[in-house]
């Protein structure tokens, strides 16, 4: 596929979808170069395929000879690369309009969308997408083992892809197949309330032409009932069009995967959670939609392993298995922590990062109240990302909540710090959890080296 650009630099290359969109630009015979904080083993392969990698934001780093400038959410106004292509007049677009420019070039395009599992989910219908000739390329918010990374390079026929609700980003694509897993109140830096997250949902939805499809939970199945493209519903019970029955959760789910009372396929995972059952019927229903076999998907779903960062065995500690998660919101936090709690001899001892300060503050009560499903729970300063500290919120309000719920918790100055105190909680049958969307997984770090 031809693209206008013979140079184009991206701001925040070693991002997840940043890497994966500069990879696909290498690989079509486009230059590529591009600026992070920090190394990285994406950022080294990068540089092993042929990318000019800068680590640190200068302005030097932008040359005349660029006639195209990606950039990340997470990048501010004020990046002076940013300002200096501004000043050199260069085209500039961000990751999400560059991605929906991309997905022009195929012909059927499938988006995951919603408040949280999107990365699991994008990797089950991966993993079932593989097994079939369709030969997808696949942009994964995440890293796969069975893609050799976060990226699958396959033909200009199917793209499947992420889409990110955050800045109303999703509306930047050009989708002829989306799955809404669920929308709750999330990215409140930006949206109002639910009802102004709903009305992008809603809007994200209507770029569907009549002829393609919407995957949507049955509990979201009002908001899209003026839609003329094909609706269909996926959810717990039999009032979806795709539900599970005979579901049992341990050691591993097992269900009866079912189609308006008609039995298609009984399914067998081994990634753990009520959680991912919903995922798993949710990846079957378009799959099953555009014509792939039942049997397959069974395969697609039972070869899954997950995906890193998402329910991840790292290793063990005294006994204690220590899993690494990505949990960054209430609601997927007490879903990772109920299940831990199902499969655990032992207690649940977890290190959270929380991520934002906005996201902390607006949720406060919830977090707390999420973390009252855990033995001990364990909390870091703020991964900032994308913000600043005002000093209006500290992990330590977090605590503060914990206790009027009559639990305690204790506060971590530093991963060593946070380290110490899981060695010094830790005993055989425990699972240790680090969570959150920041870099917490350092901690898992710290304590698989302390075992060495």
């Amino acid at each position: 596929m031809n693209y206008n650009f013979n140079h184009i630099h991206f701001i925040g290359i070693g991002g997840i979808s940043m890497s994966a969109l500069a990879e696909i630009m290498i690989d079509e015979g486009v230059k590529v170069s591009g600026s992070d904080r920090n190394s990285s083993h994406i950022i080294n392969k990068l540089e092993s395929m042929g990318a000019q990698i800068y680590i640190g934001h200068e302005s030097r780093n932008i040359t005349a000879d660029i006639d195209l400038v990606v950039y990340t959410s997470a990048i501010s106004n004020d990046n002076p690369e940013l300002l200096r292509a501004r000043e050199l007049n260069l085209n500039i677009m961000d990751r999400a309009e560059f991605l929906g420019l991309v997905m022009k070039n195929y012909k059927y395009a499938v988006c995951v969308s919603g408040t949280h599992g999107k990365t699991t989910t994008t990797g089950m219908v991966s993993s079932i997408l593989i097994e079939t000739d369709m030969k997808p390329t696949i942009f994964l918010g995440g890293e796969m083992d069975s893609l050799g990374g976060n990226l699958l390079r396959g033909s200009y026929d199917l793209l499947l892809a992420e889409a990110c609700e955050y800045k109303r980003n999703f509306l930047k694509f050009n989708p002829t197949m989306e799955i809404i897993l669920n929308i709750e109140a999330d990215h409140l830096d930006y949206y109002r309330d639910i009802k102004d997250i709903e009305n992008a949902f809603v809007e994200y939805a209507e770029k569907i032409p009549e002829t393609g499809y919407l995957i949507v939970h049955k509990k979201h199945e009002e908001l899209f009932k003026h839609l003329k493209c094909n609706i269909i519903t996926f959810g717990p019970d039999e009032t979806a069009d795709y539900y599970p029955t005979n579901m049992s959760l341990i050691p591993a789910p097992t269900y009866t995967l079912m189609h308006h009372g008609e039995k298609i396929a009984d399914i067998s995972l081994k990634v753990f959670g009520e959680l991912n059952v919903l995922n798993s019927v949710a990846s079957a229903a378009p799959c099953l939609s555009i014509g792939v076999d039942a049997e397959t998907v069974k395969n697609g779903l039972f070869d899954f392993k997950g995906t890193h960062r998402r329910y991840e065995l790292k290793g063990s500690l005294n006994g204690a298995s220590i899993i690494d998660d990505y949990a960054h919101h209430p609601s997927e936090m007490k879903v990772t922590l109920k299940t831990a709690k199902s499969h655990t001899k032992g207690k649940v001892i977890t290190v959270f990062q929380p991520h934002t300060f906005t996201r902390t503050k607006k949720l406060l009560d919830e977090f707390a109240e999420a973390l009252t499903h855990t033995d001990e729970a364990i909390l870091l300063d703020i991964y900032p990302a994308r913000e600043k500290d005002t000093g209006e919120i500290h992990s330590k309000d977090i605590i503060t909540k914990m206790n009027i719920l009559n639990k305690k918790g204790h506060y971590a100055g530093s991963f060593r710090d946070a380290a110490d105190m899981v060695i010094s909680m830790a005993q055989d049958g425990d699972t240790i959890i680090t969570m959150g969307a920041g870099n917490v997984n350092e901690v898992a770090d710290l304590l698989m080296t302390d075992k060495q």
